[in-house]
């Protein structure tokens, strides 16, 4: 029945209506033991009219929400609907008294009116019951005001104890976020193991093929020096030689993997350095493309670079740049494969990135071919803890650790999305 009424109070253009119906709802569905309907519904019944219109609908609304939200732990949308509730029972508060200090006018007014009319048949009455009545009226305002003054008291003093739980609530959520935020770190730095693994192994395969090479050729050289044939011999050295280059190479190759590696797992110190930005994006695209494919042996996806050389070094704390890096990479792969398990053949999974040095800044975009971000929670991506992601696949916290660190640098973060098309993550910093 609540339901057949919505249509009725749309129609009617009730929002006291409407609103009474959605608390009604949320009630049915928080009896239930439906917590996500409840919220819901109840979510519904708090609109901007209503709080002018109906503010005791929406204050009921408000205390429900808060209620419900406890029960799912969400401390930040408790806080949220607790100070709702308590602005509208502040503005009831004022709207009463307004209406006691109209009524106190009106009997004023009353009495100076039947005053006056009895001032014409006897001045002395009119005199006491002018008397009286002016007694009556301080003893009834002082009586107002008194009353007043201690539910202020008892209402300053249930705020104050609500704004100390708040307080109490507050650092315990700073210490949780913390600690999520280096979980976020740990988390990040596991997914690296495996693209870590990858790029080492390239490198260490090449090392142990041109060593074996080297032996045989070290052997073939002293049979030929043991028959004296010098040309053949120094042919083969030189061979030897171009061998130990490539083996110098792809060590140096697999020493850098490993100093990022160590770079990224060890806590920021702080300090901006040199750093090449295009070698990181590049390093931190391999990395993530390997570890995703550690984990899903199916993925697949094509990667495209347009790097500008201009950009050259830039002062940047590598560790906390490679972060962000690392986490609009695991978004875009994570977005074009989602794509790809629901999407027929002939979809080819795309992540783009690349770089520009435009005047005194520097432009890095991460582009990927994915379902794009709906308009209604683009506004929320930066925010902490929110996430698009199914529960237990995301923490919420990487694009907001992301969007700090890009502020610290003085940068900025922005996103640009079309609904089933595409999402770019935008990144400006100082050259």
């Amino acid at each position: 029945y609540y339901r057949k009424g919505i249509p009725i109070a749309i129609k009617s253009s009730s929002n006291i209506n409407m609103i009474n119906i959605y608390n009604g709802i949320s009630k049915v569905f928080e009896s239930a033991g439906k917590t996500d309907s409840a919220i819901y519904f109840a979510e519904k019944s708090i609109i901007q009219d209503g709080i002018r219109s109906y503010p005791e609908g929406v204050l009921r609304a408000s205390t429900l929400l808060a209620g419900l939200y406890e029960k799912k732990g969400k401390s930040d949308s408790i806080i949220k609907y607790l100070k709702l509730a308590n602005d509208l029972k502040d503005s009831l508060f004022s709207r009463k008294k307004t209406r006691e200090a109209q009524r106190i006018e009106f009997d004023e007014k009353f009495n100076q009116q039947k005053l006056s009319a009895q001032k014409q048949e006897d001045s002395n009455s009119i005199k006491t019951y002018t008397f009286l009545t002016i007694i009556s009226a301080f003893l009834f305002i002082g009586l107002i005001l008194w009353r007043n003054n201690m539910h202020k008291q008892k209402t300053y003093g249930i705020l104050l104890e609500q704004k100390e739980k708040i307080q109490i609530t507050l650092a315990e959520l700073k210490s949780a976020q913390a600690q999520l935020i280096q979980s976020e770190k740990m988390a990040s730095l596991g997914e690296l193991t495996a693209g870590i693994a990858h790029e080492i192994q390239n490198p260490l395969n090449f090392v142990n093929n041109f060593s074996e090479v080297n032996i045989e050729l070290i052997e073939e050289m002293q049979l030929e020096m043991d028959k004296e044939n010098l040309v053949d011999a120094r042919k083969i050295s030189n061979n030897i030689k171009e061998n130990e280059v490539k083996i110098s190479h792809h060590g140096r190759r697999a020493d850098s993997t490993v100093k990022g590696m160590l770079q990224h797992s060890r806590s920021s110190t702080g300090q901006k350095e040199p750093s090449d930005l295009n070698a990181l994006a590049d390093e931190y695209l391999r990395l993530a493309y390997h570890g995703l494919r550690a984990k899903e042996k199916d993925f697949n996806a094509t990667m495209k670079t347009d790097l500008d050389p201009a950009i050259g070094v830039i002062n940047v704390i590598p560790q906390d740049i490679g972060r962000v890096f690392l986490n609009l990479y695991n978004n875009a792969f994570y977005a074009v494969d989602e794509k790809k398990k629901q999407q027929p053949a002939g979809y080819e999974p795309t992540v783009t990135v690349g770089t520009k040095k435009s005047g005194i800044k520097v432009e890095i975009w991460v582009k990927d071919n994915g379902y794009g971000i709906p308009q209604q929670v683009r506004e929320k991506i930066f925010q902490p803890f929110f996430t698009t992601k199914p529960t237990g696949q995301g923490t919420g916290l990487g694009l907001s650790l992301s969007y700090d660190i890009v502020k610290a640098h003085g940068g900025e973060i922005k996103v640009d999305s079309k609904e089933g098309e595409f999402t770019a993550f935008i990144i400006t910093l100082p050259a």
